[in-house]
C-alpha cells in the first residue's frame, strides 16, 4: 500500500477555468512504504514525487493564475507560497547562459525543500553543427559558463537536474550518441535528465545506454503526430520525469504560444496516473512538470494532477 503526506496549498479551481486562492490541495506529494507520522515520514521518506510547471513568468498568467496586480519579481514567491508548488522548471537558460546573480536570487526567494531543474542552454544541444559545414562545432567553453552559472543552486542544494533537450532533427546514430557520452562527460557528477523529440530514439539501445550512464529518461506526452515522442513511461535513473506538452495538432511551424495551448481533461489526466505511479515506485524522486504554460494551463492541470495522485 502507497501512504500520501503532502504540504497543504492554496488553490481552487473555479467554475471559469482560473484559479482562486481559496482551498487546501496538495501540490507535493510524499510517498513511501510504511504508515508512518508526517513528521518522521518526512525524515525517513523513500520516494518524492514533486509537481511544478515549466516556467513562472508569464504576463498572461496574471489575472488567471497569479492576482492581477503582481509585481514579476514577487511571481516566484508567490509560486511557492500562494500556488504551493515546490519544484520549478527553468526554462529561460535555453535561451541565454545562466547567470550566478539571477540563480542566486531565484534561490534566495524559495525555502530549503525547493528544487529547480534548468534546462540546458541551446548551444549544448540545438545549436551544436556549423550552419555552413555542418561540422559539430566545440562548445566545451559553453559546457563550463553553463555548469559556473549553476554553482548557487548547488551550493544551496537546490538543483535537482539538468533536463537536455534535444531536436527533432537530432536522430540516433553513431555521432549523436557519442556527443551524448561527451555530453555525460562535460557535466560531470551532476545529475541529467535527457528528453528526446524524435521517436527513432525510443529503442532499447537507448535505454541500456542511459541507464549504464547514470542518465534520466524524460517521459513526454505531446501531440499524437507520427514524428514525435509517444508517451512511454520509463526510468534510467533514480530521478523520474515527466513532461506534458499538451496535444495541439498544430505543432510543427507555428509560434510557441500556439504550440503549448492546450489544457488537458481530466479523463487525459487520469491516464497517466498508473504510469507515474509505476515509476515513482522505482526512482528515489519523481519529478512532474507541466509545459502547457499558456493561459495558465499548466498550473491548472498541475492542480487537478496533484488531486489526483492524492485520491489514488
Amino acid at each position: 500500500m502507497t501512504y500520501v503526506h503532502f504540504f497543504p496549498l492554496k488553490l481552487f479551481l473555479s467554475a471559469t477555468g482560473n484559479i482562486r486562492v481559496d482551498i487546501f490541495l496538495p501540490f507535493v506529494l510524499f510517498l513511501g512504504h510504511r504508515a508512518l507520522r508526517p513528521d518522521s515520514f518526512i525524515q525517513t521518506m523513500e520516494e518524492t514525487i514533486k509537481i511544478g510547471t515549466s516556467g513562472f513568468s508569464f504576463p498572461d498568467w496574471k489575472g488567471t493564475i497569479y492576482p492581477p496586480g503582481i509585481r514579476e519579481k514577487d511571481m516566484l514567491s508567490f509560486y511557492e507560497k500562494e500556488l504551493g508548488f515546490h519544484a520549478l522548471e527553468i526554462n529561460f537558460t535555453y535561451y541565454t547562459l545562466p547567470s550566478q546573480k539571477s540563480l542566486a536570487g531565484m534561490a534566495q526567494k524559495t525555502s530549503e525543500s525547493f528544487e529547480f531543474v534548468v534546462k540546458s542552454f541551446k548551444g549544448m544541444t540545438h545549436e551544436i553543427w556549423d550552419k555552413e559545414t555542418r561540422a559539430r562545432i566545440d562548445n566545451q567553453e559553453t559546457f563550463k559558463k553553463f555548469k559556473y552559472g549553476l554553482i548557487p543552486l548547488m551550493e544551496e542544494r537546490k538543483l535537482a537536474c539538468v533536463l537536455a533537450q534535444f531536436p527533432y532533427g537530432f536522430f540516433p546514430n553513431r555521432e549523436n550518441s557519442s556527443y551524448l557520452q561527451q555530453f555525460k562527460t562535460e557535466m560531470g557528477d551532476l545529475p541529467l535528465v535527457f528528453e528526446f523529440r524524435n521517436k527513432a530514439w525510443l529503442k532499447e539501445e537507448t535505454f541500456q545506454s542511459l541507464e549504464k550512464s547514470g542518465i534520466g529518461f524524460c517521459v513526454v506526452d505531446e501531440p499524437k503526430l507520427p514524428q514525435l515522442m509517444p508517451y512511454l513511461p520509463r526510468a534510467t535513473s533514480e530521478i523520474g520525469y515527466f513532461r506534458f506538452h499538451g496535444r495541439n495538432p498544430n505543432w510543427f511551424n507555428v509560434p510557441l504560444k500556439v504550440r503549448y495551448d492546450y489544457l488537458y481533461s481530466e479523463r487525459e489526466l487520469k491516464e497517466f496516473v498508473p504510469g507515474i505511479k509505476e515509476i515513482s515506485e522505482k526512482v528515489a524522486k519523481t519529478l512532474i512538470f507541466f509545459n502547457n504554460c499558456y493561459s495558465g494551463s499548466a498550473a491548472k492541470n498541475a492542480a487537478q494532477m496533484a488531486k489526483l495522485l492524492m485520491n489514488e
